[in-house]
């Protein structure tokens, strides 16, 4: 029997009405931008698995630290006991972080690590005596599928089930371009109330939201804000992290430093599932104390995984070793030679960039997740080899940094291709 008929039988997959999916691709091997199925297809990774390889698929300085720390401690109970990688990944976390930030709790995935985010910043406020108990995002948002991430993300189709049992958040308007003014405005209006705990955002692009970015002045101005009225401002750089954005963090384009940074997908360059949350020192010394119910009571069983610490801290010595960020700097200046070759099409609008990250909308009489236009391209795509998985009418490219030139080429040829082909049709 075939890996599909077998996974027919017995998986549910994410994101997928499993009735009206055709059959998945058994995939059973992957090497630098390639995955390569059971009938030995290869597909160029040009969203990195869902944005979390960076710097390839196997790569072998990390997969020979994964060796080496499984032979020697794969798991350890990460309350009363440490270990050499848990410490190491947090010190060298902290260097590349922004300079504030002073402790790292782990935990196992990005809608965890923004859970921990929440949870930390609203008893924050309780340990000190404080009511303020409000917390703002921004509409359009998504920081996960776990009760509290949910909350402080877009009411969409994947949230509306559970609607009732979400609770109460205060959304300001998607700053984008000529309407930013409104947005700081309600956001001054709200956070003038005196009752904001926490401000919660993914900087400069929200991923799943169609990567709509907007302009770091404007963060600027929002996390000014922030300090003025001493609300805690919370960095969701779960998609964003680890050079996605041209800097090692989205955070590095402005000046004024986040109280809290969640981090997960790319911090173990895909090869386990891995999520941190960071904090400042003020933070952390509401809840050292003598009462014990100031503790954090959160925890994960493989918080502090040794395997995926190991992991992480080889990831971040291939971009010293490897030149990462001067790759990610190419990728970038070659999506700029692109934006030029696609902006003819008139198919084609609102052509974005942001370091690694290039995504374009299709002009269509329906946009949204479900918009038929995604399906369309996702096939196409697919039929020529390169996996790019459209967040519906808009494409985006958010490749691995190993990709070479003539790989990016190619993922360039398959979507000016589509556009030719529906560009006909019109």
């Amino acid at each position: 029997m075939s890996l599909i008929d077998r996974d027919k039988k017995v998986i549910w997959h994410p994101y997928t009405q499993m009735k009206l999916y055709g059959d998945v691709i058994p995939i059973v091997r992957g090497k630098g931008a390639y995955l390569i199925s059971e009938t030995g297809d290869k597909y160029i990774d040009a969203v990195s698995s869902w944005w979390v390889t960076l710097h390839g698929h196997a790569h072998p300085h990390i997969v020979n630290a994964l060796h080496e720390q499984a032979s020697t401690l794969e798991q350890v109970i990460f309350a009363g006991f440490t270990h050499p990688k848990a410490v190491e990944l947090a010190e060298r976390l902290l260097k590349v972080l922004p300079d504030n930030q002073s402790r790292i709790f782990y935990s196992d995935n990005g809608s965890t690590a923004v859970e921990v985010a929440i949870k930390m910043a609203l008893q924050y406020w309780k340990n000190i005596e404080s009511t303020k108990n409000r917390i703002i995002a921004i509409e359009g948002a998504y920081h996960g599928d776990t009760f509290g991430a949910m909350s402080v993300s877009e009411r969409s189709a994947f949230t509306k089930p559970f609607t009732e049992k979400l609770f109460e958040v205060d959304f300001i308007p998607f700053p984008e371009r000529n309407k930013e003014q409104a947005a700081l405005s309600h956001f001054e209006k709200l956070i003038s109330q005196g009752n904001t705990a926490a401000f919660i955002f993914e900087p400069l692009v929200q991923g799943a939201a169609g990567m709509r970015m907007y302009d770091k002045q404007v963060l600027k101005k929002l996390l000014d804000l922030c300090k003025k009225h001493s609300v805690l401002s919370i960095a969701d750089e779960v998609m964003t992290g680890f050079g996605r954005t041209g800097k090692m963090f989205a955070m590095e384009y402005v000046q004024e430093k986040p109280d809290i940074v969640c981090l997960s997908k790319g911090i173990t360059a895909g090869f386990m599932p891995f999520g941190t949350t960071t904090c400042t020192s003020e933070i952390y010394n509401a809840f050292y104390s003598d009462d014990v119910m100031k503790t954090f009571f959160h925890g994960h069983s493989y918080t502090g995984n040794p395997l995926a610490c190991a992991i992480a801290c080889a990831s971040l010595d291939v971009f010293e070793t490897e030149k990462t960020l001067e790759k990610i700097t190419q990728i970038e200046s070659s999506h700029q030679l692109f934006r030029k070759e696609i902006s003819n099409y008139p198919c084609v609008k609102n052509i974005r960039i942001l370091g690694t990250i290039l995504a374009f909308e299709i002009d269509s009489s329906k946009t949204g997740y479900f918009n038929e236009i995604g399906k369309q391209a996702y096939n196409y795509f697919i039929e020529n080899n390169v996996l790019l998985r459209p967040l519906g009418n808009v494409i985006y490219i958010l490749p691995p940094y190993c990709i070479t030139q003539e790989e990016l080429n190619e993922v360039y040829q398959v979507i000016t291709s589509f556009l030719q082909k529906i560009s006909s049709v019109e």
